[in-house]
């Protein structure tokens, strides 16, 4: 998958072509690319924290692997669409640091990752949470009290759940690979975000800020010692490759998806900016032990992976959420904004929920999904959109205010979106759950857009 070529005085002034395109949103095959992007009005931006990262940090100086005379670029490959593979190449070769350590701290540029259905096809925390349920690895809370598990958790989903799962002892491990009653009660508050009474799961959050169902798989891994569970996720991880593309697994009475790929592309992209000097960093709605564990193979280590945390009794997970900014949230949304500014950055407080100057931001992000458009919408220089339809990445990505925005099918079964998607009345999450017109910075409505990159 290693690809290099030895730049020649030509092919480097055609990237630096490519790289200035990209920055003003021009194209010479723009008919066929259709990539789009916009900065959401209802979203705070421009306040700045104090950090202990240099000011030269994420957007990073246009010095290094331009000049560099044998630097890695992006193998060829059928699934890039259009011109993204050229895009990125151009980059990589205006703004990288061919063969320098990818440290943030020391001038890097910074390349984000969310991971499910971005780096790999499906979803490494359905993966965990499947698993530990037909291995029967998850404990009853400690207390014996539902509502401990989460602080968002409703009386009906509590009672539902004691009800079912009755059997193990306080902190113990549930027997759910043989109680299917449990295992089922189990499976639908985290995918359901109900209970099997189709009674609402969760309640009272900050639909922005935290995905309680997500954070509720990360709390769900209490009881174990870190290393403990590790063990386990590397076997979920080892199952879920070696299973066929396709495989459905009964997890109690019901079918999940039991399969999970690396794709090919991605491993190579992140492989290609690490060469060219990027910090490549992770930032996920699963939990931070599972993706660390998944992004060792990728050479990723465990303090450039940001997921869902929960605090530590010794070397013992809990299910008590670690906060950002002030306040409970998960990488979700304006979440993985907050954990990037707070962590990589060093913005403490409110202000980290808040959009930075650009010295203070990622160059590069890679995302498929609502969950990912803040830290998206953060980064300088190019934002790839994995299209897997989702209304509000989409919307943003298909506008394209700023011509920084390049759009992907997906790598393996891309999916086509028959119906325009409604930005301009239902393209943006609220707070509350509901849905509501999409902005862009101006206050402008974006308009619906149709599904073409697929």
């Amino acid at each position: 998958m290693f690809t290099h070529v030895r730049r020649m005085v030509l092919p480097v002034f055609a990237a630096t072509a490519v790289v200035t395109l990209a920055l003003s949103g021009c194209s010479s095959d723009s008919g066929e690319r259709a990539d789009g992007q916009r900065a959401d009005g209802q979203r705070a931006d421009g306040q700045r924290a104090d950090s202990t990262a240099p000011e030269s940090t994420g957007a990073a100086s246009t010095t290094g692997a331009a000049s560099a005379p044998d630097c890695r670029v992006l193998a060829e490959d059928p699934g890039w669409y259009g011109d993204n593979r050229a895009r990125i190449d151009a980059m990589m070769a205006e703004i990288g640091r061919c063969g320098a350590p990818g440290y943030i701290a020391e001038g890097a540029p910074l390349a984000l990752f969310d991971w499910d259905n971005t780096v790999v096809k499906n979803d490494i925390g359905d993966a965990t949470f499947f698993w530990m349920v037909r291995n029967g690895k998850l404990r009853a809370p400690k207390g014996g009290d539902w509502s401990t598990t989460s602080p968002y958790l409703t009386p009906a989903a509590a009672g539902a759940l004691s009800r079912a799962c009755g059997a193990a002892g306080p902190g113990q491990p549930m027997p759910t690979d043989t109680d299917t009653r449990c295992a089922d009660e189990l499976v639908s508050v985290y995918s359901e975000a109900e209970t099997t009474a189709e009674e609402p799961a969760f309640a009272g959050f900050n639909a922005r800020r935290i995905e309680p169902g997500y954070a509720w798989a990360a709390q769900m891994l209490a009881g174990w010692p870190e290393k403990e569970l590790e063990g386990f996720v590397e076997q979920a991880r080892r199952e879920n490759l070696d299973a066929a593309e396709g495989t459905e697994q009964k997890v109690g009475t019901t079918e999940q998806t039991g399969w999970v790929r690396y794709y090919p592309q991605m491993r190579d992209l992140i492989g290609a900016l690490q060469a060219n000097g990027f910090d490549v960093r992770i930032i996920s709605a699963s939990a931070e032990p599972v993706v660390r564990v998944w992004a060792a193979e990728l050479g990723i280590p465990a303090d450039k992976v940001m997921g869902v945390r929960t605090e530590r009794d010794g070397d013992v997970v809990t299910s008590r959420l670690v906060p950002c900014g002030g306040e409970l949230s998960i990488p979700y949304i304006e979440g993985k904004r907050c954990r990037v500014n707070e962590q990589v950055f060093g913005v403490s407080g409110p202000a980290a929920y808040q959009q930075q100057p650009e010295p203070r931001r990622a160059a590069f992000g890679a995302g498929d999904s609502d969950t990912d458009i803040s830290f998206l919408d953060d980064a300088t220089v190019l934002r790839l959109a994995i299209n897997r339809n989702k209304d509000e990445l989409m919307c943003t990505a298909y506008d394209n205010a700023d011509g920084r925005w390049i759009i992907n099918p997906m790598f393996i079964d891309p999916a086509e979106q028959a119906e325009p998607y409604s930005c301009a009345t239902e393209g943006y999450i609220e707070p509350d759950g509901g849905t509501g017109p999409l902005r862009r910075a101006d206050g402008t409505l974006v308009p619906d857009q149709t599904d073409s990159v697929h």
